[in-house]
């Protein structure tokens, strides 16, 4: 039986090699992205390109967002020609961008009232777990869709949980996000304490990433800094957004938390000298 079309919006850093392992996995797919000449490559390899929301909305059967901002989430979901307006009745939306929990339940009230299925899974594991189908990916919104999307989630990720119903698979991504801003200072520090100190940062890696410092940032963005590598797995401008609703929802909730806050602003010191495109690994920078 031949599979659902598959349509996908946003085909940036990450959005393209998730496309991408959709169309290995034998799903047809329809294609858009702001900037055409950006998606050329998967029009070539054999996806359908699509010239507006709309038009993916009239291809396919399950739609997957991954754009930059909550702002264009709500621009692509709930515009006159968004998808919660012009998708079929029984469509499945997964929104993948890491997004606001309040709006990820806005989306998930606004599908229901026209009959449409919508889950928040934002991803975490950068570029290389996109490239490699090796995403964690964190769900929120009813269990029996996530049911029926599983397969499909599975070209995608190798860790992929159900975390509760809507705004849950967003929170679960911010619990990530704070993670990883803590771990990168320390990642950062780490390396300009080996060359101050004289030592090999090489061979200080060697011994650090099997031990327990390891991690994701040190395993994978550490070299990257050691060759000059500063090239987005994930923006600094995107993080920064992330950062912003940490700190919105940490204030709901009535926590203080100083280290995403510290995070914060030293990202946005890079942004202001126009790093904003480089990755996360770039805040090495702050101390060069």
């Amino acid at each position: 039986m031949q599979k659902q079309t598959i349509g996908f919006i946003g085909l940036g850093v990450m959005g393209k090699s998730m496309a991408r392992n959709i169309m290995k996995a034998g799903y047809p797919l329809i294609g858009y992205t702001r900037t055409k000449e950006k998606a050329q490559d998967l029009i070539e390899e054999g996806m359908q390109w699509g010239d507006t929301v709309e038009a993916v909305a009239r291809g396919a059967q399950i739609i997957i967002t991954m754009v930059g901002f909550p702002t264009d989430v709500e621009e692509v979901y709930l515009g006159d020609h968004g998808l919660v307006n012009t998708a079929k009745k029984g469509t499945y939306l997964i929104d993948m961008t890491t997004s606001s929990p309040k709006l990820a339940k806005k989306l998930y009230k606004a599908g229901q009232e026209k009959g449409i299925h919508v889950l928040d899974a934002p991803v975490s594991g950068g570029d290389i777990g996109a490239r490699n189908g090796a995403l964690a990916i964190m769900v929120g919104g009813a269990q029996e869709d996530y049911e029926v999307l599983s397969p499909l989630l599975h070209t995608l990720g190798s860790n992929i949980i159900y975390q509760g119903t809507a705004g849950a698979g967003q929170h679960t991504k911010l619990c990530n996000q704070i993670a990883i801003a803590g771990n990168m200072i320390g990642v950062c520090e780490s390396l300009v304490y080996a060359k101050r100190a004289g030592l090999d940062p090489e061979n200080v890696l060697k011994s650090i990433s099997g031990g327990a410092a390891g991690s994701f940032s040190l395993t994978n963005l550490a070299p990257r800094i050691l060759q000059g590598d500063y090239e987005p797995g994930f923006y600094i401008k995107h993080f920064i957004k992330d950062l912003k609703i940490v700190l919105d929802e940490t204030e709901a909730l009535g926590l203080d938390f100083p280290g995403v806050s510290l995070a914060k602003s030293l990202y946005e010191e890079l942004a202001e000298e126009g790093l904003g495109d480089s990755g996360t690994q770039a805040l090495y920078k702050y101390w060069k």
